[in-house]
């Protein structure tokens, strides 16, 4: 088949194995980000994510990840639960980090997709899938591959779908058919700016040291005293700036069994303040909250707690 045939194809299969959206971009150099992150790195704007600093080549060319790529398949799956409001009075967990680890489960997808690449072209085509696993820059693929735009809150909006969406990518060594950009809707909103409890926000840019889901995710260390009272009941995460996103009018509910909620994020007080070690541990192998450990959540509670006391 030609590369607008297999192209064609491969977007058919991703949809039919439960991704919303599938784009293609030519694998070459960011040269518009690579700008963007230098500054943004140069301004410390990154926190204590030393991570961000490393491979800087590779974050901006993917023919440093896989030797001779030509393509970057970029894939979206919605995460919006069913019933989406939080719990009243009680600690508050991002809502991707309801269900299973999005990681395991979109990269099983993805490499079933690429499996059938190499089964329809050849087992001979090289490539890699990426869910968060390496230094890919997965929303500015998405963008350039057309599945939506960056908001001024930095997330991947998509037109008539919202931003509650996992990015994955398939990088190939193979010619496909690419798919152009879309231009942005945001207009002259700044709703997720103002609605920002830390302004952690400018337009298009965010500083990630006043980030909630920084402060409650990423920082190791904890929370600083400037910011632990403007948490507004976040532990893990923070959705906020999608909540007020009018753009998220459009959210539908995933049909993906294996986000559906295990039950975590309407754990009521008591349920929280009796949890150890030793449950955490068990409750975050099963979920995206594996990206902190116990001491973290411990003072991330003890913040929550500290906010929500009677003299308080």
């Amino acid at each position: 088949m030609d590369i607008i045939q297999l192209s064609q194809q491969i977007k058919s299969e991703g949809l039919r194995q439960g991704f919303d959206m599938v784009g293609i971009s030519q694998a070459e150099f960011l040269e518009e980000e690579a700008f963007d992150l230098e500054k943004w790195l140069n301004q410390g704007l990154h926190g204590k994510m030393s991570y961000m600093e490393n491979h800087f080549d590779k974050r901006l060319d993917p023919r440093l990840l896989v030797e001779g790529a030509k393509s970057v398949i970029s894939l979206i799956h919605n995460y919006y639960p069913a019933e989406p409001n939080l719990p009243a009075n009680q600690p508050k967990i991002s809502r991707y980090a309801w269900g299973q680890d999005y990681h395991k489960v979109l990269k099983k997808k993805l490499y079933e997709l690429f499996r059938d690449i190499q089964a329809w072209v050849g087992s001979e085509v090289a490539g890699r899938v990426f869910v968060d696993s390496a230094p890919v820059m997965d929303k500015a693929w998405a963008k350039k591959s057309g599945l939506g735009w960056i908001g001024k809150h930095t997330n991947l909006i998509t037109p008539q779908k919202g931003s509650y969406f996992f990015i994955g990518e398939i990088i190939l060594d193979l010619e496909l058919a690419y798919d152009a950009p879309i231009k942005d809707y945001c207009g002259t909103c700044t709703r997720c700016l103002d609605a920002c409890p830390t302004d952690a926000l400018t337009p298009y840019q965010i500083d990630a040291q006043k980030c909630i889901s920084y402060l409650t995710i990423e920082l190791r260390e904890n929370m600083p005293d400037a910011y632990r009272e403007a948490t507004e009941g976040w532990v893990y995460g923070c959705d906020i700036c999608q909540e007020v996103c009018p753009w998220n009018r459009f959210s539908q509910a995933h049909t993906e069994p294996g986000f559906e909620p295990l039950g975590h994020h309407h754990y009521d007080v008591e349920a929280w303040e009796e949890i150890d070690e030793k449950a955490f541990k068990k409750l975050r192998r099963k979920t995206a909250m594996d990206r902190i450990k116990w001491e973290k959540m411990k003072d991330n509670l003890k913040v929550w707690m500290g906010n929500n006391s009677p003299a308080s």
